[in-house]
């Protein structure tokens, strides 16, 4: 018989609490967001100010000393990257384990904190040469990654187990969602910044002053303050009734926390006579997690989970690629050009793209995950973004490469709408919903940790396709041109197996997820 408490989870209605959990789970997302789509305006400060030659030039007999600027090489920016996505993947994988041994709530309040603290540390890193910098830079992004990716686990199962069967699609993916305005809060703040720098300083509008170099710095510590807002909300959330009746066996203590958050009637979730669950040996599970019994269950959820993850991460960081050909068709590097200037222009840019297409995604998504099903969704966006990139990709030598217009800027937007209302978004939301709950955190933490492997080899590709020919200063067509293909048929690989393999969970309870046998909850 299924208990009482975790019936009412299924059947509550909306309330005020589970808002405030969106928010409270979601800054987690809102930081990574923010740290990522940061980091492209700051190398281009850290670019004016630790990658530029002087050099003296004799005309007419006058000694002019030069000064000429040169961009953060995209092999740094690649690195900076990949070292945060790493962390990410190790966080993932430690958290979510940690998560499903010591509890949701336990661990928490941990990753949280390191990502304050790892942001607060990004800015005061050390040294003023530029080999100095970037190797702590590098150091405090891969703690920020580990509590980022710890956040990833914890905040999607979380939200599931909070979340009633009807709408708990639309509360994980507004959690998701947070990631948007974490893109739009970056660009915002790098704009501000650099136009309050740029209006106190006293150097010529080509030059860029010394105090850019504390600019770039507060611009990666600002995005340590909502998370740290967020903090005391966070430590006194109480731990999900689903993992203290499930994993922890303790069904009162399950009724008493989710009376403390959710207006329910304490008769509709109190058990009328005393029950447990069979063995009484448990939390430890009566298979352990990848054991051939596990596989046999759950093993192409969990195949499923991770290489649609995987794919999407490809394509979803590939996408940078295509950056480098638009910044040199609208923002000129130059060298009269001053580091807060085109910081300023990268940050614009960033948030035009979040407004009209990344944000209407995550939302569009909310709107539709439980009235269509994860796996439509999932479909769709795998089958667009294939389209999308196909059409960029196959002209791409003999027309986009010399000519960046508006329509190469719509694919260009499409290709993240159809992203977050996709795949970006749905392989977040199944891996939380389709585990035991002694199995969830864990699983869905393996999951993201392969899909930043994906993502970590996007970068690479990012790098290998956008280096410039020597000439033309441009990206190679042929490269780009077999690196957008290659995209599209990594879209398509992911349609098919959505199609083949990916469970629909819409309207489904999470207790569908757990198969008894031994272990049936049953009154004594």
């Amino acid at each position: 018989m299924a208990l009482k408490v975790l019936s009412a989870l299924d059947g509550a209605k909306i309330q005020l609490y589970h808002f405030k959990a969106i928010i409270i789970a979601g800054m987690g997302l809102f930081t990574d967001a923010y740290d990522l789509f940061c980091i492209p305006p700051i190398m281009k400060l850290i670019g004016r100010i630790y990658y530029l030659d002087h050099h003296n030039s004799d005309k007419c007999s006058v000694m002019l000393k030069e000064t000429q600027y040169k961009t953060t090489p995209t092999a740094v920016v690649s690195t900076l990257v990949s070292i945060a996505l790493l962390g990410t993947a190790v966080g993932q994988l430690v958290f979510g384990r940690l998560g499903d041994r010591a509890g949701r709530r336990r661990v928490y309040g941990l990753s949280l904190g390191m990502m304050v603290l790892s942001s607060l540390a990004c800015g005061f890193s050390i040294c003023k040469t530029r080999n100095c910098v970037l190797v702590s830079l590098g150091f405090f992004r891969f703690l920020l990654g580990v509590g980022i990716g710890g956040d990833y686990p914890l905040s999607a199962t979380i939200m599931s187990e909070f979340a009633n069967k009807k709408t708990r699609g639309a509360f994980i993916a507004a959690v998701f969602s947070m990631q948007g305005l974490g893109i739009l809060a970056s660009s915002i703040v790098t704009m501000v910044v650099c136009r309050i720098f740029a209006v106190s300083s006293n150097e010529p509008k080509s030059e860029t002053p010394d105090e850019a170099d504390l600019a770039w710095r507060l611009i990666l510590m600002m995005g340590a303050v909502p998370a740290a807002l967020t903090y005391y909300w966070r430590m006194m959330m109480p731990e999900t009734a689903r993992y203290t009746a499930l994993v922890e066996q303790n069904v009162v203590q399950a009724a008493i926390d989710m009376k403390k958050v959710l207006d329910v009637p304490m008769s509709e979730i109190a058990e009328d006579s005393p029950i447990r669950l069979k063995p009484p040996a448990l939390p430890h599970p009566s298979y352990p997690l990848l054991s051939k019994r596990f596989l046999r269950r759950h093993g192409v959820d969990f195949f499923c989970c991770a290489a649609t993850w995987f794919l999407v991460d490809v394509v979803f960081y590939s996408s940078n690629l295509l950056q480098s050909q638009i910044y040199h068709r609208f923002i000129k590097d130059n060298n009269d050009v001053n580091g807060y200037k085109l910081a300023f222009k990268v940050a614009r840019f960033q948030a035009i793209l979040a407004i009209s297409s990344t944000i209407p995604g995550y939302w569009v998504t909310v709107y539709f995950i439980d009235r269509i099903g994860r796996v439509k969704i999932q479909m769709l966006g795998f089958l667009f973004m294939a389209l999308v990139y196909f059409a960029i990709g196959i002209p791409y030598k003999y027309y986009w490469s010399e000519n960046i217009s508006v329509g190469f800027m719509a694919l260009y937007s499409l290709s993240f709408f159809f992203s977050n209302f996709g795949p970006n978004t749905t392989t977040f939301i199944v891996p939380a919903e389709l585990f035991p709950a002694r199995f969830r955190s864990t699983c869905h933490g393996i999951a993201g940790a392969v899909g930043k492997v994906g993502a970590i080899i996007g970068t690479i590709g990012f790098f290998w396709a956008s280096r410039n020919e020597k000439d033309s200063g441009k990206p190679n067509p042929v490269r780009m041109t077999v690196a957008l293909v290659i995209l599209g048929v990594v879209c398509l690989v992911g349609l098919l197996l959505t199609y083949f393999l990916t469970q629909e969970t819409m309207g489904r309870s999470l207790e569908d997820n757990e198969i008894y046998e031994d272990e049936l909850i049953y009154n004594t």
